[in-house]
């Protein structure tokens, strides 16, 4: 339990029935702010010309650039203007109903506590940073904070059928580590990349993972690495084309993937569109290639 509060000060934090906490923003110690601002400054360089357009426009708007954690109901009020969604404090992961309940009402559920100096680089658990600077940004876009309000009401159907994983998957694969083609390359719109020095290069940069076109069914069907960098990242024509394809029954779909094996994470497929086939030396190297 010692290791526990140390890593993360919140994790016995009185919690609401939504799972919600108090932030206490005027808690945060000097040493915290810092570290958010170091991680802040170390991916505001790496992101022009990788982050999509939208991300580092609305980073901008959300003015996150602002010294110091931010205090959620501050940033609340400045998102909530621009689509309706605001930034609600938990004290770490949350339940599956009680986390598509807050997303089906505009609420993205965010992680308060700040990682400790000897994880600055990785993180196994979502906390402030990766949840404010990787996932908030985002939802003041309105194509893609009308996707992500869709996605929570679709969750809870996803839990009463049993397909919770296929469903993950394309959560994993877009909201976490998505990219999209743009005029000029494909860009990063996937949190788990935007707030990750060595993934952000990697994942568009290096040679080792496949690059495919999205493709909803393929997506819910693929196997994801949770540990480390992805071996294949599946890319969107925009998020339009996400919200068109997501905004639907699933009913069908999920009839269909209880019939279909599950794909690898590097496996390629004959009906896939590759734009990148990946030479896998980064996971052949650490033993991955066959998970």
């Amino acid at each position: 339990m010692a290791e526990a509060l140390q890593k993360n000060r919140y994790a016995d934090a009185p919690r609401n029935a939504d799972w919600t906490i108090d932030q206490q923003w005027t808690s945060y110690t000097p040493q915290e702010h810092d570290r958010w601002n170091r991680l802040f400054a170390r991916q505001a360089k790496l992101l022009p010309g990788r982050a999509c357009d939208a991300f580092l426009a609305a980073k901008q708007k959300l003015e996150l650039s602002r010294d110091g954690i931010p205090d959620f109901a501050e940033l609340s009020a400045r998102l909530s203007a621009f689509t309706g969604w605001r930034v609600v404090p938990v004290a770490g992961l949350i339940p599956d109903d009680a986390f598509f309940d807050h997303l089906a009402n505009r609420r993205f559920p965010a992680g308060a506590f700040i990682r400790p100096e000897h994880e600055l680089d990785y993180l196994s658990e979502p906390d402030v940073f990766h949840d404010v600077f990787g996932h908030v940004p985002l939802l003041a876009d309105p194509v893609y904070a009308e996707f992500l309000e869709a996605y929570g009401k679709g969750g809870q159907r996803a839990l009463r059928r049993g397909q919770l994983h296929h469903l993950a998957r394309l959560y994993w694969y877009t909201v976490e580590f998505g990219l999209i083609s743009t005029s000029q390359g494909l860009r990063i719109f996937g949190a788990g990349i935007l707030s990750s020095p060595g993934e952000t290069v990697f994942a568009l940069e290096d040679s080792s993972p496949n690059r495919i076109a999205f493709d909803l069914e393929r997506v819910m069907r693929t196997k994801y690495i949770i540990s480390d960098y992805q071996q294949t990242y599946f890319v969107v024509e925009s998020f339009e084309q996400l919200l068109q394809k997501c905004y639907q029954d699933f009913g069908a779909l999920y009839d269909d993937l209880r019939m279909q094996p599950d794909i690898a994470a590097q496996e390629i497929t004959p009906a896939d569109r590759i734009l990148t086939k990946g030479d896998h030396h980064y996971f052949e190297g650490r033993g991955l290639a066959a998970e």
